[in-house]
């Protein structure tokens, strides 16, 4: 009789075996990922605020103005309305996204109609900061910071003082 033909051989269980390989794999793959991200950015928190947690409802498109200035400032793809706002000073602030969730900041002072002269009556910003909540904030070359939302325009300059517009219904 040979070997394999007797079963009266007590086989090794590997069930358990198997379970510990498993969950110390689990735990290796569990500390590689974090020691990855930790190295990827270590001052970063993992989840908090970012300037466009996800593509946020944007309606028709930008005025001709603003797509040529959001081209020269590497947009991606047409640049679509978020927020339109008009000021009591009758400024007309224009909040617009790119089709990868980029914020970009158009404002000219009289509107879309008026003269338009950029960093003289007209001013584009990108890098647009979105809260979360409905406002958003753009930092000029100069330091002065614009916070734009449905109730007002806050301009706060390098040396600290603080502008603040109401918004109007056109």
């Amino acid at each position: 009789m040979t070997p394999l033909d007797d079963h009266s051989q007590r086989r090794q269980p590997l069930f358990f075996p198997v379970v510990i390989a498993t969950a110390l794999l689990a735990i290796i793959g569990l500390i590689g990922g974090y020691l990855l991200s930790e190295r990827r950015d270590p001052g970063k928190p993992v989840s908090g605020p970012s300037p466009t947690l996800s593509l946020l409802p944007a309606y028709q498109a930008c005025l001709d103005r603003t797509q040529e200035m959001g081209a020269q400032f590497g947009a991606n793809g047409e640049l679509r309305q978020v927020l339109r706002v008009r000021t009591k000073s009758r400024a007309v602030i224009w909040i617009c996204q790119d089709a990868g969730g980029a914020l970009f900041y158009h404002a000219n002072k009289g509107g879309a109609e008026a003269p338009w002269v950029e960093n003289k009556t007209a001013l584009f910003l990108a890098q647009v900061q979105y809260d979360g909540v409905g406002a958003f904030t753009a930092t000029a070359s100069d330091g002065a910071t614009f916070t734009v939302s449905l109730d007002r325009l806050v301009i706060t300059h390098q040396d600290g003082t603080v502008e603040e517009q109401a918004v109007v219904q056109d």
